[in-house]
């Protein structure tokens, strides 16, 4: 049974943060199927609450997910359709990142079972997004939505190369208003971390579909590489030190992103 898909906490400013990949719940049929190496669910954003944790207290909206990716994808699109071309994963992952398959062969869940997943999860979270959205648009006349993510730095089965430490994605400009996106761009660039603006990463579907800067809802999404904050192996551990250098870009980032009147 499928319950408290996502945890909300209400704040009161312009800017509400999603995390869409945070979640750790599995349901008994995901559980029955994965492989060995998927059971420590390793493609999650780890930590990200935490490492956020500042932004509640800023008085910022926070909705972040409670069910893994493994069961279903909140960033791809209802319909399953890509985003990127080459190498990726859908709204019912079939791989690892690194490429090896998620489920035992012939225990992936039922149809029937992820359209549950479908209903009761995916769609409550973006009825959430829809409703906070209006909501700050409604008392501000303008609403940004900041969608966080982190992903291990090297994984080669998706992208060349090693990733920035910082990558913000604007659907190239499509998502957010290009004065906002440069001033973020900006302050990264002037950071101890390397960055990129719609790099590998341009945003996912939150991102695509939310972002109408012509509708006064501003969109973007950072991707981080999780060696700037935590351990990118098993035990995923949180580095103390490390977040504590990275708090203040972040600060100075949502600062930005809730003063912006749009």
């Amino acid at each position: 049974m499928i319950v408290d898909p996502f945890i909300l906490t209400r704040g009161d400013s312009p800017l509400l943060i999603s995390m869409p990949h945070v979640g750790t719940k599995i349901t008994q049929a995901v559980a029955d199927g994965l492989v060995p190496a998927a059971m420590t669910l390793p493609d999650t954003d780890w930590h990200l609450p935490r490492l956020y944790d500042f932004a509640i207290n800023s008085g910022v909206t926070v909705l972040a997910a409670n069910y893994s990716r493994y069961v279903i994808d909140l960033n791809r699109p209802e319909d399953d359709q890509p985003l990127y071309p080459g190498a990726t994963t859908g709204l019912f992952p079939a791989t690892l990142f690194d490429g090896n398959p998620l489920f035992q062969a012939g225990k992936t869940p039922s149809a029937t079972e992820r359209q549950s997943y479908i209903e009761q999860i995916w769609r409550p979270y973006h009825q959430q997004i829809s409703i906070e959205l209006e909501r700050l648009k409604s008392k501000y006349g303008y609403a940004i939505l900041f969608d966080a993510h982190s992903i291990r730095g090297e994984i080669p089965f998706l992208f060349e190369r090693r990733l920035p430490d910082l990558n913000l994605g604007t659907f190239n400009g499509g998502s957010c208003d290009l004065h906002l996106a440069q001033l973020l761009a900006k302050q990264c660039e002037s950071s101890a971390y390397t960055s990129v603006l719609n790099g590998r990463f341009k945003g996912g579907y939150i991102t695509r579909h939310y972002g109408q800067p012509q509708a006064h809802i501003h969109a973007v999404q950072l991707e981080m590489a999780q060696a700037i904050y935590m351990q990118e192996t098993e035990p995923f551990s949180y580095d103390e030190k490390k977040a504590a250098l990275l708090q203040p870009l972040l600060k100075q980032l949502i600062d930005t992103l809730q003063t912006f009147q749009g």
